[in-house]
């Protein structure tokens, strides 16, 4: 009988708009958090994603009080990751640590997703960006993007991505519509990380990633720059030409990482986290990891700046998608 009742004053409930995470708001933030967090990465550690959440895991914990766990959950561009998210409880424990790929794109280029991209979650911070990058193998015989291109005409020419649909794939879809002609073959890898170590071992050509992830490499000269995405140069590889400094036009591809909780999170809790990242990514050691990494950090005005920056790239990237015809599988 009281299970009926109980069911009943919920029913009673939503008929005027009134959640249960409504009524539990306030009592849970003022109580939250008091057990650990999760960051849920869906990229493999060495990607942007994965990076950025390692980097504000430890002082975010000084912050709250509570151990804060990065945990990859790797596959499918993201989706696998951002599916769980949205099937864990809005309690403000389990947080994803996401980017453009599987909230603004694969939308766009699978015919079904497991989630949906604009009602399961809640946005809470943008926390950086990042564009992507052209790199090869050393051993490629091309010295610039002009000179790759030429290559690309006359014969196949690998670049790898982490993963089919992503932002990082889309980038290359761009940079065959940019260089007309070229023999463009896309190869993709199940996160950043594995499609640079084999594009340093020579097994692909060429790949196109964050930044982040072969800004190292490049440094180093295991990988040779060849561009920048972007309408302008990276502070952190000033050296570094943009592929319109090189006469590929039309090619710019910024990725982005933010955070975001699932749908129902109290707001309580979602301002709560908002003001720590805020706090968080205002530290000098935060900012200076995050320079070595090539992530130049971005933090929205509020949850709400954050889901209208979100819904701004998602009819952005519809419309990219759309013109290059690409569906994941």
């Amino acid at each position: 009988m009281k299970a009926i009742q109980a069911k009943r004053w919920l029913t009673a409930l939503s008929a005027f708009g009134i959640t249960a995470a409504t009524l539990i708001g306030p009592v849970a933030a003022a109580d939250y958090p008091d057990r650990p967090i999760t960051l849920v990465v869906g990229f493999s550690p060495g990607g942007s994603n994965d990076i950025t959440a390692r980097v504000i895991a430890q002082p975010l914990s000084e912050l709250l009080g509570v151990p804060v766990a990065v945990e990859n959950r790797v596959g499918a561009a993201g989706v696998i990751s951002t599916q769980y998210i949205s099937r864990a409880t809005p309690d403000g424990y389990t947080l994803g640590v996401t980017s453009a790929s599987p909230l603004v794109l694969t939308p766009h280029t699978l015919e079904t997703l497991p989630y949906d991209a604009k009602k399961d979650f809640t946005a809470i911070s943008l926390l950086g960006i990042t564009p992507e990058t052209v790199a090869v193998n050393p051993k490629v015989p091309a010295a610039n993007l002009e000179e790759l291109v030429k290559l690309a005409q006359t014969r196949d020419v690998t670049l790898a991505s982490s993963g089919t649909g992503g932002l990082p794939h889309m980038a290359i879809e761009m940079f065959k519509r940019a260089a007309l002609g070229t023999r463009i073959v896309h190869v993709p890898y199940k996160g950043a990380a594995p499609a640079v170590t084999d594009v340093m071992a020579g097994h692909v050509e060429g790949v196109v990633v964050d930044l982040p992830a072969v800004s190292q490499q490049i440094t180093s000269g295991r990988l040779r720059g060849l561009a920048i995405a972007n309408d302008q140069r990276s502070a952190f590889l000033p050296d570094l030409p943009t592929a319109d400094e090189q006469g590929v036009k039309n090619f710019v591809a910024v990725n982005w990482i933010g955070v975001i909780a699932p749908a129902q999170t109290p707001e309580p809790i979602i301002d709560k986290l908002h003001d720590a990242l805020t706090k968080v990514m205002q530290l000098p050691k935060v900012q200076e990891s995050l320079a070595k990494a090539a992530v130049q950090p971005s933090v929205s005005a509020s949850p709400g700046a954050f889901k209208q920056f979100i819904e701004a790239e998602d009819e952005k990237w519809a419309g990219i998608v759309k013109a290059s015809g690409v569906k994941a599988e």
